[in-house]
C-alpha cells in the first residue's frame, strides 16, 4: 500500500486539530475516489502508518468520516469503508436532482458577474482538458474530475443556504464513488462537455427551468449508464 506524504503538525509541532484535518481530508479524498475501495478494512495500525499520522488524530479523523456515512464503524470490526448499495443509486440520483435543482434555482436568482466570469472560466478548461488519460480505454484524469466537480460546485455555490450547498456536496461525493467504482470503457460514447455546456448556457442566461431540466437529464443519463456498466463489471448485484 503507498505511503502518503507526511501530514502537517501545527506551529509548536504538537499533533492536533490540524493533524487530524489534515488525515480527514486525505482519508476522505482517497474514499471518495475510489482509492480506498467499498468495503475494505480501515485497521488503525495500517492506517497510521499509510498516512504517517498517530493513532489519536486518526480516530478523530475516522469519527468524522463515519458521522458522514463514508466509513461504516462496528465495535467489533473496528473501522472500514462504506459498501456501496447498487439499489439505492436511483433513490441517491433522484434525492440530489431535487436538492441541487432548488439550489441551481436560487443560485441563478442571486448570478453576477463573477459568477458568470467563474463559469465561463471551468467550461472553457473542461474543454481542454481529455476526461481520460488513455484514448482507448478509461482511465481517471484527475485534473478533468477536479475542474468537473468544481464545475457542479460553481453552478450551485450562489445558493444562499450554506446547509443546502453542504447537502450537495455531500451526495455529489457519493454519487462519485458509485461513478468511479463502475468506470469502464463506454465513457467516449457521451459528449459530456455538451451536457456541459447547455447547462452553463442557460445558467448564464438566467433561464432557471431550463438549466434545471438539463441538470436533471444529465444526472439521470450518468446514472444509468452507471448501473449499466456495473451490470457488466459485475460490481452491482
Amino acid at each position: 500500500m503507498a505511503r502518503k506524504s507526511p501530514l502537517p503538525t501545527s506551529a509548536d509541532g504538537s499533533v492536533g486539530t490540524t493533524r487530524a484535518s489534515a488525515v480527514y481530508e486525505q482519508l476522505r479524498h482517497d474514499i471518495t475516489h475510489g482509492t480506498l475501495e467499498p468495503g475494505s478494512k480501515l485497521r488503525v495500525e495500517a492506517m497510521c502508518k499509510r498516512y504517517e499520522v498517530g493513532a489519536s488524530p486518526l480516530r478523530e479523523a475516522l469519527s468524522r468520516l463515519s458521522a458522514e456515512g463514508l466509513v461504516a464503524r462496528t465495535d467489533q470490526r473496528g473501522f472500514s469503508v462504506t459498501a456501496l448499495k447498487w439499489d439505492e443509486l436511483p433513490i441517491l440520483t433522484q434525492t440530489r436532482a431535487q436538492l441541487e435543482s432548488l439550489a441551481l434555482r436560487e443560485s441563478i436568482n442571486a448570478r453576477d458577474t463573477a459568477w458568470e466570469h467563474a463559469l465561463v472560466v471551468l467550461v472553457h478548461q473542461l474543454s481542454r482538458t481529455q476526461r481520460s488519460l488513455a484514448p482507448d480505454k478509461y482511465i481517471p484524469n484527475p485534473e478533468w474530475e477536479a475542474l468537473h466537480r468544481e464545475f457542479h460546485k460553481v453552478l450551485l455555490v450562489r445558493c444562499p443556504s450554506r446547509w443546502m450547498r453542504s447537502f450537495c456536496d455531500s451526495l455529489a461525493d457519493e454519487a462519485y464513488r458509485f461513478r468511479q467504482v463502475a468506470a469502464g470503457q463506454n465513457f467516449s460514447s457521451r459528449n459530456e462537455h455538451t451536457e456541459h455546456t447547455a447547462i452553463f448556457e442557460a445558467a448564464i442566461a438566467g433561464d432557471a427551468d431550463e438549466a434545471v431540466k438539463l441538470l436533471v437529464q444529465h444526472y439521470t443519463r450518468t446514472a444509468t449508464l452507471v448501473a449499466s456498466q456495473a451490470k457488466v463489471s459485475g460490481h452491482s448485484a
